[in-house]
């Protein structure tokens, strides 16, 4: 489990750091927190210690974005906020972007927890009252 304080915003390099090397093997995480909680901005510290060289943002709107690495490796950012049933989700194909072996980090993953791999990882993300963060883990 990771916990963590104050270096949310000063040292989020360093988290995203940490959190890979500690769940190097694992290419599916699932982030569940509140809107603003800082899961976007965690999401894109991750794909910059990864080398992603396209620029990282929500996929509110396009549901799925694809980042290429500078190893010509493919990321998937998937944002499942829209999503109102189940079937949207296997509209799109989602066992394409799950399964492909890529690492792939979904937000608002609530309505697909039912088809997520059983190897996915869930981060709950939480804002403490004194403007802090802590990332609990769930294997």
């Amino acid at each position: 489990m990771i916990k963590e304080d104050n270096y949310f915003l000063h040292e989020i390099s360093n988290a995203a750091s940490r959190f890979l090397n500690q769940f190097n093997e694992k290419k599916v995480f699932a982030f569940f927190g509140e809107m603003g909680v800082g899961k976007t901005t965690f999401i894109k510290a991750i794909c910059k210690e990864l080398g992603v060289i396209d620029v990282v943002n929500s996929p509110s709107f396009s549901i799925v974005n694809e980042y290429q690495t500078n190893k010509k490796d493919k990321i998937y950012h998937i944002d499942f906020y829209r999503i109102e049933k189940l079937e949207e989700i296997y509209d799109f194909g989602y066992e394409d972007y799950l399964y492909s072996n890529q690492y792939c980090f979904i937000e608002w993953p609530e309505k697909a927890q039912d088809i997520l791999p059983l190897t996915t990882v869930s981060i709950f993300m939480k804002e403490n009252p004194n403007g802090s963060r802590q990332i609990k883990i769930k294997l």
